[in-house]
């Protein structure tokens, strides 16, 4: 990867919707060649996907909110069972698995606190192995899905 390369990924981040001929003109390059790089970004996964980052006021979804959750055990049956089990619920954005106190971490979006409150009595914890969920409203967002430096 070169600084060509890494001009597109940052500009990219920054706006993907940038036409070709526009990203090539930012890069200095030209546009068979700004497409034949970025098709290459993406053939060697630099770039995953491409996508719309939607307001979540629009979608009445303003509500963040993040779960701390513990399981009752720490096997490997457990894990996989969590996991295959949090990928088929549309409402988690993410999930990670971390290490400290809990096992992971799930953000969610929702309407509202009562919104969660349904979701929490009737799936969160229905997940299977989970011992405990701790629930952390976000009061502000200061930053949020920034872009990669590198």
């Amino acid at each position: 990867m070169n600084k060509v390369d890494k001009k597109i990924l940052h500009l990219l981040q920054e706006d993907g919707r940038l036409t070709n001929a526009d990203l090539a003109d930012k890069v200095n390059v030209s546009p068979a060649t700004c497409h034949r790089r970025t098709h290459q970004l993406f053939k060697e996964g630099y770039i995953s996907e491409v996508r719309a980052i939607i307001a979540p006021e629009k979608v009445d979804r303003s509500s963040l909110v993040l779960v701390g959750v513990v399981l009752d055990r720490s096997t490997k049956e457990s894990f996989a069972s969590f996991e295959a089990s949090i990928k088929t619920l549309p409402f988690i954005l993410d999930c990670y698995l971390v290490a400290g106190d809990f096992d992971y971490f799930l953000k969610v979006r929702v309407k509202d606190m009562a919104d969660f409150n349904k979701l929490h009595s009737d799936q969160l914890l229905e997940l299977p192995s989970v011992r405990q969920l701790r629930t952390f409203f976000v009061m502000k967002e200061v930053q949020d899905n920034a872009p990669l430096f590198f």
